[in-house]
């Protein structure tokens, strides 16, 4: 699954783009900008292949957002051979997996203090990405095991990616 949220700073918004494992939880592509523009999209989607290698056959769903339907990030999903999905306009059910991450970011990071600048922001989001959600925040539909946990239980090969 893929999203994007943005947050304000002392310079403006600053738009992350996270495309979401639902095998594990894991956030396995991200790109920050601050601008929100199909690149961002596609960036993370370019970020989450290079982590995971053949990733063929895989299904990308995402909103109806401008970003999601440009012919920039089609030919993007093409390219790596992954099939794209899109949820109906106002079916917020469709992404609640992203929603509920972006939830936890929010209440973690973004709502935890007024940012000055977007590189200051950019660090935070990434530190908490890397060393909190992935290493730290245990799921209950992973049997309280975290997502970096829970790949390498299932399968060894893909926590050397880690």
């Amino acid at each position: 699954m893929t999203n994007i949220t943005e947050h304000p700073t002392g310079q403006g918004k600053l738009y992350l783009c996270t495309v979401k494992d639902l095998f594990s939880g894991r956030i396995v592509g991200y790109s920050i900008s601050d601008r929100m523009k199909a690149r961002l999209a596609v960036n993370a989607l370019d970020n989450a292949v290079s982590r995971r290698g053949d990733v063929a056959g895989c299904i990308v769903h995402s909103d109806c957002g401008s970003q999601f339907r440009s012919r920039t990030l089609v030919h993007a999903l093409n390219r790596h051979q992954l099939l794209g999905s899109m949820g109906q306009v106002g079916a917020a059910g469709d992404n609640t997996a992203m929603e509920s991450f972006v939830a936890l970011l929010q209440k973690n990071v973004l709502d935890s203090k007024r940012w000055k600048t977007r590189d200051e922001l950019r660090i935070a989001i990434v530190t908490w990405i890397e060393r909190k959600y992935h290493r730290g925040h245990r799921q209950a539909r992973l049997g309280r095991l975290t997502p970096i946990e829970y790949e390498t239980i299932r399968n060894p090969a893909v926590s050397l990616a880690a």
